[in-house]
């Protein structure tokens, strides 16, 4: 099988604070982290390469830090790493960026199946996997907890639901985003990390991927115009009483007198 994992460099969260001067977030200095989500991702690419042979290549679009997520990917056992990486690809929303991850997975070849997490952590947008599955013209499957067979150029998976979950069957090729009840991702091992420090990364820029200023490729539709931080809970105010019934009809006044009822 020929897989491909896409992985996504994210800040680390705790460290991110928001600039209330200029509007915007404050990031932290250093590489970051591989998207936690994604690891989920890596992990049920490998079992399957484990199980059924195969390679596996992952794909990042970013600046140059997101060589650290592509090089964690390589470390775990994963074959190959592509970055997509321009000055031209800076800013891109959502859905640029899953042209370009698309553009992207085209570049590598035929394959059988593309993993995602379900979504970014920095983000919280879980767009980028149903979008990446529409531009290939694939059939996609988000929220994906189990997978439980695969043959016939064919797959069928368990995606979760807000009451359970779903059994679904698609053909092969096709998009997967997964959750993280689907497995525990493992550890690097020394060996591992040792040989992803020398392993190559071939990196595209918007001329090997055949997109040019202007085009779709490169149009985002929406941008951040503020970023601030959530206002502060107002106190909160005790209602007291005499009996039950008391503190329940002042409940209601006061509801009542804020138009709530």
């Amino acid at each position: 099988m020929k897989l491909i994992v896409c992985v996504k460099q994210v800040p680390e969260i705790p460290l991110v604070s928001v600039d209330a001067q200029k509007g915007e977030l404050s990031l932290p200095q250093g590489p970051g982290m591989i998207n936690p989500f994604d690891s989920y991702g890596i992990e049920e690419a490998l079992r399957l390469k484990e199980k059924n042979g195969g390679t596996i290549t992952a794909i990042s679009l970013g600046g140059k830090e997101s060589d650290y997520a592509l090089r964690e990917a390589l470390a775990l056992g994963v074959d190959d790493a592509v970055h997509l990486m321009d000055d031209a690809f800076a800013g891109a929303d959502a859905i640029t960026t899953a042209r370009l991850l698309a553009a992207g997975i085209r570049k590598c070849g035929d394959f059988d199946l593309v993993f995602l997490g379900k979504q970014a952590v920095d983000s919280d947008a879980s767009t980028i996997p149903a979008a990446i599955g529409g531009f290939l013209g694939l059939p996609g499957v988000m929220f994906v907890r189990k997978i439980e067979a695969i043959g016939d150029g064919r797959i069928t998976v368990e995606r979760m639901t807000d009451d359970g979950f779903d059994k679904v069957t698609v053909p092969i090729a096709a998009v997967i985003s997964v959750v993280k009840e689907i497995n525990e991702p493992r550890l690097p091992s020394l060996k591992g990390k040792m040989m992803a420090k020398k392993k190559e990364v071939i990196v595209y820029n918007a001329a090997a991927l055949s997109v040019a200023a202007g085009s779709p490729e490169l149009t985002s539709g929406s941008h951040v115009a503020h970023v601030a931080s959530p206002p502060s809970r107002p106190k909160g105010e005790m209602i007291t009483g005499s009996s039950p019934e008391e503190i329940a009809d002042k409940l209601f006044s006061k509801l009542r007198d804020q138009q709530v009822l």
